[in-house]
């Protein structure tokens, strides 16, 4: 284990550096693609790209947590003290020879950093984003610059809860909080791109989503709510390692209603396999972990099929509609895997990016929504379209 201060400035240093010349690479490229455009559409297509690449650091911290590489380099913000693994081999090569099956190995250590790395450059991608919302005249006029400033705040949040994640040894409560920040991240950026591209691009076309009865447009909350609190045990599950606690479905251990611990299993703040009081945790509270899981996606189930039913009415959102559909589906496909074939990688992986793009599309769905009703009242009105947040 590492025997460095908390926070080695000169590890934080290389780490930066390491992000910023990764931060470089899609800056140029959406630069060049973009050359002569307004800075406006620069900056919709670096917010744009800059959503992919936060979804891809989604799926590649899923990576790093499945493999069990969280804590390949167990200190933080370098490994044992260096900005890469090249200069830790000593210390990697002395924990992998006394535990070869350990949390320490060669190839952890580097998926670790690479997560590092890669969180880092999708940083500074956002804090381009924040400064250049604040300097661009035109982009002011089309979305208040706080969305960029939020966006900043939330992956310094980020960074923290991801360094707590090292430092607190995979504390159950911190990584689960470390995964809903990430997807509020993918909503936060989500909400600009769709302000961004669409304020000019509905007015007088046929394609701009008709507005959606209130009904509906509160159902879309729902569901957004009901997927949140899914995720969140999701995580919970995940991170307790209670995906096997069931190894059959529909049925658990041979029951509709195993023997389960609900206090224990939902103990929020203890260490990883423990309970408050130090012991280690009991197989009926993982039972219940794993269950509170099942019984709350029969209802994210319904919400979302009774909401993707209403928009394919809608004009404009029947796309949405199909993708709800579709990610639903990915979600109990994989959710099935990951128990009847003993949580494989590429399942497990699918599945949590089934998560985190339903909320893209639910984000999508209220804050076009949001646009659409603006861009309806400006023609109905005569007056200009601004735009300017969310409401239920």
């Amino acid at each position: 284990m590492s025997t460095h201060t908390p926070v080695d400035l000169s590890a934080l240093a290389g780490l930066m550096l390491v992000g910023a010349v990764l931060a470089l690479i899609p800056l140029v490229w959406v630069g060049w693609r973009n050359r002569g455009a307004s800075p406006v559409k620069r900056l919709h297509a670096l917010t744009l790209l800059t959503l992919v690449l936060t979804f891809d650091l989604v799926l590649f911290g899923a990576f790093t947590r499945l493999t069990d590489s969280g804590l390949g380099c167990p200190d933080w913000p370098g490994c044992y003290g260096n900005a890469t693994p090249l200069g830790a081999k000593g210390q990697i090569a002395q924990a992998q020879a006394a535990m070869p099956t350990g949390p320490v190995t060669t190839s952890k250590a580097w998926i670790e950093m690479t997560h590092r790395y890669f969180a880092t450059g999708v940083g500074a991608l956002i804090l381009v984003l924040a400064v250049a919302s604040w300097v661009s005249p035109e982009g002011r006029a089309r979305i208040s610059p706080w969305w960029a400033t939020a966006t900043l705040v939330w992956v310094c949040v980020q960074g923290a809860f991801g360094a707590l994640t090292v430092t607190m040894k995979l504390f159950p409560a911190i990584v689960t909080l470390h995964l809903l920040g990430a997807l509020l991240l993918l909503a936060l950026l989500t909400v600009q791109v769709v302000q961004q591209s669409k304020t000019d691009h509905w007015v007088g076309n046929t394609d701009q989503p008709s507005p959606i009865d209130k009904v509906t447009r509160r159902l879309a909350w729902l569901a957004f709510a009901a997927i949140a609190v899914q995720i969140a045990l999701g995580g919970w599950v995940s991170t307790n390692y209670a995906v096997l606690a069931c190894s059959e479905f529909p049925k658990c251990q041979g029951s509709w209603w195993p023997a389960m611990n609900f206090d224990q299993g939902f103990e929020i703040w203890r260490k990883l396999g423990l309970t408050q009081s130090g012991e280690i945790i009991s197989f009926e509270a993982l039972t219940a972990i794993h269950y509170a899981h099942r019984m709350m996606a029969v209802v994210v189930v319904l919400v979302t099929v009774v909401l993707a039913l209403r928009l394919n009415g809608v004009p404009g959102m029947r796309t949405a509609s199909r993708w709800i559909a579709a990610l639903l589906g990915l979600q109990l496909a994989t959710g099935l895997s990951n128990v009847v074939l003993g949580w494989p990688l590429l399942a497990a992986l699918l599945h949590t990016g089934g998560a985190a793009a339903l909320v893209i599309v639910l984000t999508w769905v209220v804050a076009a929504q949001r646009v659409s009703v603006r861009s309806h009242a400006s023609r109905g009105s005569g007056s200009g379209l601004g735009v300017s947040g969310l409401s239920a």
